[in-house]
């Protein structure tokens, strides 16, 4: 195994990984609530936790990576109160709460594949696991850290921990009360939490379950804290998810796992910054809440947002423009252009990746050291245009795609199979335009279209694919 350091939001510092068996990584990722579609948001957080598992893989680690997908107890408040956002959204569409899940779990994962996003090994689902919860809530009673709040639910006192709070920094004596998260009637501090929601008394929830305390349903915090130790043990080494985690869910994960086991739950703790949009928040009512189905609605190769990914660092805010995933893909196109002309002339001769190359070094510099995917992308084309043996780029980019996940291979294939009459429509096309007579180019541009294929103008000249 190789080294790799990451930053690690528990010491707040870049740290080199030491997993507890040597070789081998425990991971659990934050899941999806499957309420609504997968956003460019969303997607950025899992594209990245994707090069982090490949680059873990790469570097010679096992990686055993579980993933849950909430389809019940995530509230629509931060607070333990408001209703659940899968019982809101099925009484929205006039359906039941299971199509729901089904319905955004699918969307999830097809979003997932379109940016080439490798599934989680496990994939657990909340409500295949109320179980797994209902046990851990009741070690957590027999240890005297809960409490009954009639008719709500049962609750976690957080006071009764020392370290409460230390993922985010959380100073437990300068909170007041509401001003972190709404206050519940009934809560001993204002950094308490549900462990187990009562149902409402006036009517029934599609999902509700028997427990030793009443019907009803897990907290959302509880849920990842019982599936995450169900399959990689009570202390695993790395966390991961977004930003907005750290300061509730992942700060309360932390509080009732170590509170129950006596152990530390993760080692490392990573996490990933937000999408912004034109510089703002992501909203519906903005008209800037952007999916993988408004990328392909514009023409756009949905591989060109894995790209442009890869041109930002994980922890920095991210500013998608639509003019900067156009240019994403002039440039990953390109890319793709100019391997298939390698390939074309380097046939189906193997050669070896030379591992002490310039080159290949500084890549593996660049991703080992937290994730620095800018700095190696400025690698890629650094090799791109050095005076190296084409067979011998080509060999490097393909052997550096196991970890950038950008399905070179593939789509150089795709490339050198373009139909002959499709590459002999693009070729009139090219020449109409350098001799201005763009009305004949569109012309041939729909028949190309008509053929299954888009056509994009590149510095080099054009670059053909398959229309999604």
């Amino acid at each position: 195994m190789e080294k790799f350091w990451i930053y690690n939001t528990l010491g707040r510092k870049i740290m080199l990984f030491k997993p507890i068996e040597e070789g081998k990584v425990r991971m659990y990722s934050c899941g999806p609530t499957v309420y609504d579609y997968t956003h460019i948001g969303h997607l950025r957080t899992y594209v990245n936790t994707d090069l982090l598992v490949r680059t873990l893989r790469w570097l010679g680690y096992q990686v055993f990576q579980v993933m849950n997908i909430t389809d019940v107890g995530h509230l629509v408040t931060d607070a333990d109160t408001g209703e659940d956002k899968m019982e809101k959204k099925a009484r929205k569409e006039k359906a039941t709460v299971w199509e729901i899940a089904e319905k955004y779990t699918r969307f999830f994962f097809d979003s997932l594949a379109a940016v080439n996003v490798k599934p989680a090994d496990k994939v657990v689902k909340a409500t295949q696991h109320i179980e797994d919860m209902i046990k851990l809530v009741q070690r957590l009673e027999e240890k005297g850290y809960t409490y009954l709040i009639p008719g709500d639910g049962i609750y976690f006192d957080t006071s009764k921990l020392s370290d409460y709070g230390k993922l985010a920094t959380v100073d437990l004596k300068k909170i007041k009360p509401g001003a972190r998260v709404e206050m519940v009637p009934g809560k001993r501090n204002p950094t308490d939490f549900a462990l187990w929601k009562f149902s409402p008394r006036d009517k029934k929830r599609q999902m509700e379950w028997d427990s030793p305390w009443g019907v009803g349903f897990p907290g959302w915090h509880i849920e990842c804290s019982a599936m995450s130790m169900k399959y990689l043990g009570e202390t695993f080494d790395i966390h991961t998810g977004g930003v907005d985690h750290i300061s509730l869910h992942h700060t309360n994960e932390i509080a009732q796992s170590e509170a129950a086991t006596c152990k530390p739950f993760a080692h490392y703790w990573v996490h990933f910054n937000y999408v912004l949009v034109d510089g703002q928040k992501m909203s519906k009512s903005k008209k800037n809440f952007y999916t993988i189905e408004d990328i392909k609605k514009k023409g756009i190769d949905p591989m060109a947002l894995r790209y442009l990914f890869l041109t930002a660092h994980y922890q920095r805010l991210f500013n998608f423009t639509w003019p900067s995933l156009r240019a994403a893909e002039a440039a990953y196109h390109r890319l793709i252009g100019q391997l298939a002309k390698w390939q074309s002339r380097v046939g189906e001769k193997e050669v070896k990746v030379d591992k002490d190359n310039p080159f290949f070094q500084k890549f593996k510099e660049f991703v080992s050291y937290n994730l620095k995917f800018p700095e190696a992308v400025a690698v890629i084309w650094q090799l791109v245009n050095s005076s190296l043996k084409e067979e011998e780029k080509l060999a490097l980019l393909l052997e550096w795609d196991k970890v950038l996940g950008l399905k070179l291979t593939d789509k150089v294939k795709e490339q050198l199979e373009v139909p002959e009459e499709v590459k002999r429509l693009a070729e009139k096309r090219q020449r109409l335009r350098q001799e201005k007579k763009y009305a004949q180019a569109d012309s041939l541009r729909q028949e190309i279209q008509a053929a299954g294929y888009e056509i994009e103008d590149t510095q080099e000249g054009y670059y053909l694919r398959k229309r999604t």
